[in-house]
């Protein structure tokens, strides 16, 4: 899989205080709906800090969009098709986990994103980051651990896991290789 090419930090900054502020909230009102800092909302909104894939689900969460939905909407929105070249990557640099938006419109109900988790990562999802979606995971390579409430699933290469009702949930990469999956995401 491809490295990223360019940093999506200002981007990424500047669609999270556009998203608050569209909604005319101030940075501690969206801290006490994301459970988020209002610090570190500060710090990112500077673009002094890059957000992990935690964080960055907790702020879409209280947005009410996907995490998919507010990395594309850092980007800009394409047509039918989206070339190879042209699909969006993010480095989580808490985990060093690669996200490739594979597919995503606002106008679209279905999300497709690749992802490549290092070996022995975990990323750990809040429940809210679910509040308005349904996803499948789909294991293409590697070892994945899908920790689902109290509810722990191990996926082989081939296997797909469809998740449930919202629930604290987190990425495990046991194996010694990335484990690279598809995720397929339907927004309600």
């Amino acid at each position: 899989m491809e490295t990223i090419v360019i940093d999506p930090t200002p981007r990424l900054s500047e669609r999270i205080r556009l998203e608050r502020e569209a909604r005319g909230w101030s940075q501690g009102e969206l801290a006490q709906r994301s459970d988020v800092s209002k610090a570190m909302i500060s710090k990112i909104e500077r673009g002094e800090a890059s957000p992990t894939a935690a964080l960055l689900a907790k702020l879409s969460g209280a947005f009410e969009l996907t995490l998919a939905a507010l990395l594309t909407r850092a980007e800009a929105d394409g047509g039918r098709k989206v070339a190879a070249a042209d699909q969006p990557r993010w480095r989580d640099p808490g985990t060093g986990y690669l996200r490739r938006q594979v597919f995503a419109r606002g106008d679209h109900p279905v999300e497709l994103v690749q992802v490549e988790l290092p070996p022995g990562a975990t990323v750990e999802l809040p429940a809210a980051s679910y509040a308005f979606i349904r996803q499948v995971v789909w294991l293409i390579g590697g070892k994945l651990t899908i920790r689902e409430g109290a509810q722990e699933t191990a996926l082989s290469p081939g296997d797909s896991y469809a998740f449930g009702p919202p629930a604290e949930s987190a990425f495990v990469n046991p194996g010694a290789e990335p484990a690279v999956y598809l995720v397929a995401v339907a927004r309600r």
